[in-house]
């Protein structure tokens, strides 16, 4: 066994050497998918399938990668990589390039092969896919989940019709019959459903199975002919029905180690006409058996409990086994090796096979037991061997003619010399036979696209001429027939092209493809120059038949010439229905059987030579009813003998007379289109078809104008009949009007009378109405009397609460006064304490003043300057830091409070601040530009003030040095009132220890007195020496100084406060709106 490892190839060859026929368990080849690097592993295969051929293989994995194997080409070539794992795949499509896969996203995708596209994407499913069946034309599919099924187009890729079932049933599997239009469905509750695919009506539901048989179907599988349902499940039991008779035919019991059933597959083989007998069963052990379901019987069996099959696929052609195995590899296994007998047509021997119809009911009678071991064919017996000898001679010598050769491994001498010994091909393989001889080639797509055409109108009302009680053969027949009339036109015009086929649609109702083909295969033919004198009959044909006959009976052809009896009544009815008119079913299937297995002028020979068997019943017919009624129904003739005669006068005819020199050899149906058929006298045709149409478009017409003539007389009679009743609805509405009028005038009548009654009512409602309405203007006059008297004694009490609270208003407006008053007594006496105080400072300044001038008087002038100058610094000094200080503490309170508003401002509002950033920068920077301005203005009212200060010291300078230089005599006088002054102070200091520098004034004044003192004196002075007028002009000169100083405190103080003001003014605090920042 080889191994072929993909790895990270996407194409190669699967295997260097392919085995031969006798490989080790028949496995070809052993497929693994590794991948390499740090953690080597193993890639699952999951899903195969065949195309329809049979050569080429389609496996997906777990990763979703797709890879198509080339069987005859040995190559394998990576053509789509879905990254998901595939639950199925189909490979049968119409387009053979393309191929559909079901992925684990519940979808549908197709792709091709060979530009490795995607196709299209098709949703709908809500769960995993578990089967995808596409039907015989490869133009629609179905896929099944667990819960639905969908039916798709592959043309468009649009779902036609959905199937939803209950939760409770869920589906198994639904798929299409082979060969047909029939759609089976199996649910979960074992009910299986047949559906007519084109109208999806229900044709028939398998009955339940009988008592003690029953079994959960899980798996199934359908012959290729399909007749044969087979169902397993949970049970060694396998289920096989006839979807003919629609009963259980037998009940297969597998060996006891089989405990269910996981899958099912017919193996197919090339000589069984599509009624297949092998059947593979995997079950849950993981090896496949496969069975003969007629002997029950085990041929061989794949797989083992080392090396299990996860699930298989078998090739439609039965060469290969592909199966994907537990361990994820995949083994393809060779047929003809697991057999080892090939495929060898059936000897010429018959086996009795047990008629399903008489099988009994009881499932103990339908049960059949596998055993193991190898079973014989049923045509295998004792007496066939001798036979297969000779058979087995026959074929090396037919090597020599190629020519004889048929497709699915037949040979025509062989056939011939087959037919010729038992006169007719084995029922069982009779259709395969036949679909062998014929060399039907199966186009699918040329005869859908004839079939979409729909039905010829030549055809629509077939029913009417042949009336058939089988809805689903007249259906065929209809199809079978347009499918005819579109390949070529001559068909919809030819009469008795329905008694021509209606045999083999009867036989292949189940295939249209085949019956079609068929059908076509024989006119093309056997119908050689029928219709080169259309629309008469084929003289030419019926002439060379009366030739042949002339020559081989000459008295019959007299007496019929004597009756007038011509090759139209007794040749041609046979041709025209192909004798199924004089044939049973059994005869004519036997007649041809040797028609198709020999020239197509045997076909002539053959109504020839029914003719001549028949020659005695015809010399004895003398009327030309008799002759017509004799080739319209049966006779009783042998058919053997006819055949015979049939070869008889194959043989014996002369050749300037025998058909087979005017008629060409079998010619089959070219593959992939039909030929064109043109074999006709065109212009006829045409014009019949003009004629027909243009008669169709007459009666079109005909019918058109009837409809509106019946329409117009039915508008008339309706119009009539509106007529009719609108006149008698005027009547009545005239005679309605006159009783109306009656009693309007009863009625005026009345109401006279009730109006003066009426009148009289109003009248004696008016007086009462006034009567009324003097008491109510009465009592409304009292009751606004007494509202006014209410009124008045309101706003008396109003006026009273009024004075009163007007009173205590007053009280209190007079105590409010007599607190304001005390508050201003209060207000007057601080203010006198004030002034008191600043009198008592003004005094102690005089004082110190006049103690300094006493001091300068009796020092020197210049001395007492100098010790007033620094004073006075030293005063202003002091006033201007203190100024200065307020001035400060003023600003940092007012910045305080500014900046914690705005602080409060900013904590209230931090939300928004990173909005207003830039703008509070702004501000500050503002606030800075004025602050400096502030600042610079001061700075400017400070210079001003120190110059103004300066002259004042200079002004002042020079009024001492005056006055030292005018009261040198008096120092005597200024000495004693310093004495006084510094004792003052002294005192002062006692009292509240603040003046320190004082008492140092006096130790440098009494040092400074004994220098005095020892200073002689130019004369006396004394206080008498100084003058009155001298001493208030010092006085008031210190006075001026005092407030001129005062005046400019007050004055910086004010220009502080309104550059304060301004800046308040101009940039009020920044208020921040309030917002939320979101991240």
């Amino acid at each position: 066994m080889e191994s072929s490892d993909l790895g990270s190839r996407q194409q190669g060859p699967i295997w260097h050497r392919k085995p031969g026929p006798s490989a080790r368990r028949g496995v070809i080849v052993n497929i693994i998918h590794s991948v390499k690097g740090y953690h080597s592993k193993t890639i699952r295969f999951l899903n195969v399938a065949f195309d329809s051929s049979g050569d080429f293989l389609l496996a997906g994995d777990h990763q979703g990668n797709i890879y198509v194997f080339d069987l005859n080409g040995n190559r394998f070539n990576l053509v789509q990589r879905t990254t998901q794992a595939c639950t199925a795949l189909a490979f049968n499509l119409r387009r053979k390039t393309e191929f559909l896969v079901a992925l684990a996203d519940y979808s549908i995708k197709c792709f091709d092969i060979e530009t490795k596209e995607l196709v299209s994407w098709m949703r709908g499913h809500d769960s995993s896919v578990s089967s995808i069946s596409v039907h015989g034309s490869g133009r629609y599919a179905i896929t099944t989940s667990s819960d639905t099924a969908q039916l798709w187009d592959l043309d468009t890729f649009q779902r036609k019709r959905k199937l939803n079932v209950r939760q409770s049933v869920g589906i198994q599997k639904v798929f299409f019959l082979p060969l047909s239009n029939t759609i089976l469905s199996c649910f979960k509750d074992n009910s299986v459903f047949a559906w007519e695919f084109d109208t999806l009506h229900c044709k028939y539901q398998l009955p339940t199975p009988v008592e003690g048989s029953a079994l959960l179907y899980k798996v199934f599988a359908v012959t290729r002919d399909g007749r044969i349902f087979v169902a397993g499940g949970k049970s060694n039991q396998l289920h096989l029905w006839c979807l003919e008779s629609r009963k259980l035919i037998r009940i297969i019991q597998m060996p006891a180690k089989v405990r269910a059933v996981r899958h099912l597959e017919f193996l197919p083989d090339s000589f069984d006409g599509g009624s297949n007998q092998v059947l593979g069963v995997l079950s849950q052990d993981n090896i496949m058996r496969f069975i003969n379901i007629e002997t029950c019987k085990l041929l061989f069996e794949i797989g083992s409990h080392e090396e299990g099959i996860s699930t298989a696929a078998i090739s439609p052609n039965g060469r290969y086994i592909a199966s994907v195995m537990e361990n994820g590899s995949l083994n393809l296994y060779s047929v003809q090796a697991l057999t080892q007998e090939g495929n060898q047509p059936p000897p010429p021997t018959f086996k009795v096979v047990e008629d399903w119809s008489k099988c009994r009911s009881e499932a103990n009678k339908l049960t059949m037991r596998v055993t193991s071991g190898r079973s014989e064919r049923p045509w295998k017996s004792k007496g066939s061997k001798i036979q297969s000898r000779l058979l087995k001679m026959q074929v090396n010598t037919s090597l020599e003619n190629k020519e004889n050769e048929l497709p699915g491994g037949l040979n025509k001498k062989r056939l011939r010399t087959l037919l010729k010994g038992f006169g007719e091909y084995p029922a069982k393989y009779r259709m395969f036979v036949w679909r062998s001889l014929l060399q039907l080639p199966e186009n699918h797509l040329a005869f859908s696209s004839l079939i979409d055409k729909g039905t010829h109108s030549a055809f629509v009302n077939i029913q009417n001429e042949y009336p058939i009680k089988s809805q689903k053969l007249l259906r065929v027949l209809q199809r079978t027939l347009s499918a005819l009339a579109h390949w070529s036109a001559i068909f919809a015009e030819t009469p008795y092209i329905p008694l021509l086929a209606f045999p083999f649609v009867k036989l292949f109702q189940n295939n249209q493809l085949i019956c079609f083909e068929v059908v076509a295969t024989v006119v093309v033919n056997l119908c050689q120059h029928w219709f080169e004198y259309f629309p008469n009959p084929p003289v030419n044909i019926l002439s060379m038949m009366e030739n042949v006959l002339a020559h081989h009976d000459k008295e019959l052809l007299q007496h019929l010439i004597k009756y007038n009896v011509t090759s139209q009544v007794y040749a041609w009815p046979l041709l025209e229905t192909l004798f199924s008119e004089v044939l049973t079913r059994e005869e004519w299937l036997k007649v041809f059987d040797n028609i198709f297995s020999n020239h197509p002028s045997y076909f002539l020979m053959i109504v020839i030579a029914y003719i001549i068997c028949s020659r005695a019943p015809l010399l004895h017919c003398n009327q030309i009813e008799d002759f017509e009624y004799f080739f319209h129904h049966r006779n009783n003739l042998d058919i053997n003998v006819v055949i015979k005669e049939a070869y008889h006068l194959m043989e014996t005819t002369p050749l300037d007379i025998h058909p087979q020199r005017v008629l060409d050899d079998f010619i089959p149906l070219t593959k992939g289109q039909y030929p064109v058929f043109n074999k006709y006298p065109k212009f006829i045709v045409d014009y019949q078809t003009q004629e027909q149409e243009r008669i169709r478009q007459d009666e079109i017409e005909y019918l058109r104008e009837r409809q509106l003539a019946h329409e117009l007389e039915a508008k008339a009679q309706e119009r009539k009949a509106e007529d009719e009743a609108w006149y008698r609805k005027q009547e009545l509405l005239q005679e309605a009007e006159e009783q109306r009028r009656k009693m309007l005038l009863e009625e005026e009548e009345k109401l006279v009378e009730q109006r003066q009654r009426l009148a009289a009512v109003k009248r004696e409602l008016k007086v009462k109405e006034l009567q009324f309405l003097d008491a109510s203007r009465r009592r409304f006059l009292k009751y606004q009397q007494d509202q006014r008297q209410m009124e008045l004694k309101r706003l008396d009490d109003e006026i009273a609460r009024k004075a009163t609270m007007r009173e205590q208003e007053t009280a209190a407006a007079l105590q409010d006064v007599e607190v304001q008053r005390m508050e201003l007594e209060s207000q007057r006496q601080v203010f006198e304490q004030h002034l008191i105080k600043d009198q008592e400072a003004v005094t102690k300044e005089m004082r110190e003043e006049v103690d300094a001038r006493r001091r300068k008087v009796d020092l020197e002038d210049h001395l007492v300057q100098t010790l007033m100058e620094i004073d006075r610094e030293e005063k202003q000094k002091a006033q201007t830091v203190a100024e200065e200080n307020l001035t400060k503490a003023e600003q940092k309170r007012i910045d305080a409070n500014w900046r914690l508003r705005a602080l409060h401002k900013l904590r209230g509002d931090d939300q928004d601040r990173e909005k207003r950033y830039e703008e509070i920068a702004k501000l500050l920077h503002d606030n800075r530009v004025k602050e400096a301005e502030l600042l610079k203005a001061m700075r400017e009212a400070e210079e001003k003030t120190w110059e103004e200060v300066i002259q004042k010291k200079a002004q002042l300078e020079q009024e001492q040095k005056a006055a030292a230089a005018a009261d040198e005599h008096r120092k005597q006088f200024l000495e004693d009132k310093m004495n006084d002054a510094l004792e003052l102070a002294e005192k002062l200091q006692r009292e509240d220890g603040c003046f320190e520098r004082p008492r140092d004034l006096k130790a440098g004044r009494t040092g400074r007195g004994v220098e005095l003192q020892q200073v002689p004196r130019s004369g006396n002075i004394c206080l008498n020496d100084l003058s009155p007028s001298q001493s208030s002009s010092h006085n008031r000169r210190g006075e001026d100084l005092v407030l001129q100083e005062r005046e400019l405190m007050a004055e910086v103080r004010r220009l502080r406060q309104k550059l304060t003001s301004q800046a308040r003014t101009r940039h009020p605090p920044a208020r921040f709106p309030a917002t939320k920042w979101t991240p």
